[in-house]
């Protein structure tokens, strides 16, 4: 029997998009992120089990239940691609903006210039110490630690924030990529998260004693400056757990906590990761 209604057809062409859309919608709503949306921040993504995920068309670690981390550097793009593939070969794309930031910059002359630039007999040492660290930042293991949150590693005056920059006798050096915690000698510095240890080394040329705690998916905690290293590489640790105490070793001019983060080689603000810092 054929269909007389002339009314019908339409109506099901209509149902048939309106199915359609409302599952791209759907898909589309199977991303989502929370976190820092800035310039040096973080955020946690997830999408549905199964499913892969491109930051500006490079791939990013996904966990079994679709738990992702997203890191803007220092001076990322105000916008970023984000592409999720489905298992079914379909892709979406999703344009997340990040805020932009202004960091302090400090203008000293009249220096020394070992103050700065370091004498060519150090140049082979620092090269090396370099490379323990970025190998060390390598490791991209499947562990979440980090979904347990941080804590502030230590409390006191912060010193030094992410991003700053001084530029020396007319030299642009390197910006500052971390927070510096002001406490005397021998505080004692706990593990900010869960995590396992990837380096310990108890004098490197710039940061002295220098610790690294892996927190999972490439994301890292380094720990400089340290007077004392309380645990092993290969050891886990737990948020909270005594890791090392602060000292002045290395390049400080006084004794605090340089606490860093990294996802992989891009650098972030533990500042943000921590929050505003409680120091009861």
């Amino acid at each position: 029997m054929g269909i007389r209604n002339s009314g019908v057809l339409p109506f099901l062409q209509a149902l048939m998009f309106m199915l359609f859309v409302g599952a791209a919608s759907a898909a589309s709503e199977s991303l989502t992120l929370k976190g820092d949306l800035v310039q040096g921040g973080m955020a946690i993504g997830h999408v549905s089990p199964g499913e892969k995920v491109s930051v500006n068309s490079i791939g990013v670690r996904i966990s079994a239940d679709g738990v992702f981390v997203l890191g803007f550097g220092r001076d990322a793009a105000l916008e970023n691609r984000v592409e999720v593939t489905g298992s079914d070969g379909r892709k979406r794309t999703k344009l997340v903006k990040i805020g932009k930031r202004a960091y302090k910059i400090q203008r000293i002359d009249g220096l020394p210039q070992k103050k700065v630039t370091p004498p060519k007999m150090d140049w082979a040492r620092i090269k090396k110490e370099n490379a323990l660290v970025k190998q060390a930042r390598k490791l991209d293991d499947p562990r979440t630690d980090f979904l347990g949150g941080f804590v502030w590693p230590v409390k006191g005056r912060i010193s030094g924030v992410y991003g700053s920059q001084r530029i020396l006798n007319g030299t642009p050096k390197r910006p500052h990529m971390g927070v510096d915690v002001a406490a005397p000698n021998g505080t004692k510095v706990v593990a900010p998260a869960d995590g396992m240890v990837t380096l310990v080394h108890n004098d490197m040329f710039y940061s002295g004693g220098t610790l690294l705690v892996d927190h999972g998916h490439g994301l890292t905690s380094s720990f400089l400056h340290l007077s004392r290293i309380l645990v092993k590489k290969g050891s886990k640790v737990r948020q909270g757990e005594v890791i090392a105490e602060v000292g002045s070793t290395g390049r400080a001019t006084g004794p605090h906590l340089h606490w860093g983060l990294n996802l992989f080689g891009t650098r972030l603000d533990p500042q943000l990761a921590a929050g505003p810092m409680d120091k009861k």
